[in-house]
């Protein structure tokens, strides 16, 4: 007897049939290794900074060089792909753009996420989910100091970003008490603070200077007028108050300020430094790498502003005849930077250690090889070795000249101050 098949029935069946088979396929593809964001094809990545906003150019400079840097790169048959969020460098936003990332996706590991305030909120976050954090691009003791091992840095700290320069302005003459700030009211300019009072008492600084940093590190709220220190609130242009708060420190202690170290960013900095020379400062202004040493550059230049100003880099400086400068400006194109460049050897440097592995690519596996790692990224020495969580030391100071920043010696400190 011919048997007669319902053709609803057959069609049902088909699809059911397809789609275990494509939940077969995705399992598969998802069980193939116990890492979150491993799968055959891809290691996936996140990373949360401010892409839109008045320090814009920060995220987008990072986001620009890790892409370069992981175009086309495989590691054990996987691309490398990640989910940018944004977060306008606000910590509340910060929190939030995290905690949708994770609902959303798994990821192996957070990479290049921008900012201290933030990182002060999200690297919890991250732990809590045993998620890595590499190449944050801050300078901070909270990513070094008694960081859980999780946290893998490639730049340099602000301690030594500081100690460069106050050294250097030291030994051109200037005294501890001629050297004041201009910093972030959050824990940016805060961990720039004290940084700047640690390097400060070495160089034989007074108790009261120092009494006076430690009131402002204490102080909460508006920390103006409470020693040589000016500040300013983040994500915004008023520099006005800062300003003047130096200006009253200079009367009542008696001492100009000669070298105002900075904890800023390019566009609040620009305003600063319209403002003091209009007033006719002659104060030598350093700004530290996370400034954003393009931006500010072009700021300055539209205001004929480029004079006494110097900057600490934690990458080589673009004209440098390095392979991996000269790599980044080929990947880049116009959008070769100073922080693209950093976004780029950041991310080089994870492909480095990532293909390093010799077993299957975890979590654990990957903390375990950043221990053991030490190698030279196209010349930039790289070294984890040392027991810390920081693979390079690299700091040039640089001033700001008509063909951009360049390399500067004691001789050229001192005469700035002529």
């Amino acid at each position: 007897m011919k048997k007669e098949y319902n053709l609803e029935v057959l069609v049902t069946l088909r699809l059911l049939a397809l789609a275990c088979l494509g939940m077969l396929t995705a399992c598969d593809a998802y069980t193939s290794s116990q890492s979150p964001g491993i799968t055959t094809k891809t290691i996936r990545l996140g990373s949360v900074l401010v892409l839109q906003g008045q320090d814009e150019a920060l995220g987008n400079g990072m986001r620009l060089g890790i892409e370069a840097s992981l175009a086309g790169e495989k590691v054990q048959e996987r691309s490398l792909d990640i989910i940018f969020k944004n977060d306008y460098y606000e910590p509340a936003s910060a929190r939030k753009a995290t905690e949708e990332l994770l609902e959303d996706h798994d990821i192996f590991l957070a990479l290049g996420n921008i900012g201290t305030p933030t990182a002060q909120v999200t690297l919890p976050i991250l732990a809590e989910h045993n998620i890595p954090a590499v190449g944050f691009f801050t300078g901070a003791k909270l990513l070094r100091e008694n960081a859980p091992q999780s946290v893998v840095n490639y730049r340099a700290g602000y301690d030594q970003e500081i100690a460069a320069v106050v050294q250097m302005a030291i030994a051109s003459g200037i005294t501890p008490a001629e050297v004041c700030a201009y910093v972030q009211n959050d824990g940016y300019g805060l961990d720039a603070l004290n940084s700047l009072k640690q390097t400060l008492a070495k160089a034989g600084a007074s108790k009261d200077i120092i009494d006076r940093y430690d009131q402002v590190l204490v102080s909460t709220g508006d920390r103006n007028n409470l020693g040589p220190v000016g500040v300013y609130v983040r994500n915004t242009p008023y520099s006005e108050p800062g300003y003047h708060a130096l200006k009253n420190w200079e009367k009542s202690s008696g001492v100009k300020c000669k070298l105002i170290i900075t904890a800023a960013t390019y566009r609040n900095l620009t305003y600063f430094t319209k403002m003091s020379r209009e007033k006719g400062e002659k104060w030598i202004i350093s700004a530290l790498s996370f400034t954003g040493a393009d931006e500010l550059r072009w700021d300055l230049e539209e205001y004929n502003l480029t004079d006494g100003i110097i900057m600490t880099q934690v990458v080589p400086l673009l004209d440098a005849d390095l392979p991996i400068v000269k790599q980044a400006q080929t990947d880049l194109g116009e959008n070769f930077g100073v922080i693209s460049l950093e976004g780029y050897v950041v991310g080089k440097m994870l492909l480095q250690i990532l293909r390093d592995i010799p077993g299957e690519i975890t979590r654990d596996n990957f903390l375990q090889q950043v221990q053991k790692s030490q190698f030279n990224l196209g010349g930039i020495p790289i070294d984890f070795t040392d027991g810390n969580n920081q693979g390079s030391d690299l700091v040039i100071v640089s001033q700001l000249k008509p063909q951009g920043f360049t390399k500067i010696e004691l001789d050229d400190f001192a005469s700035m101050l002529q």
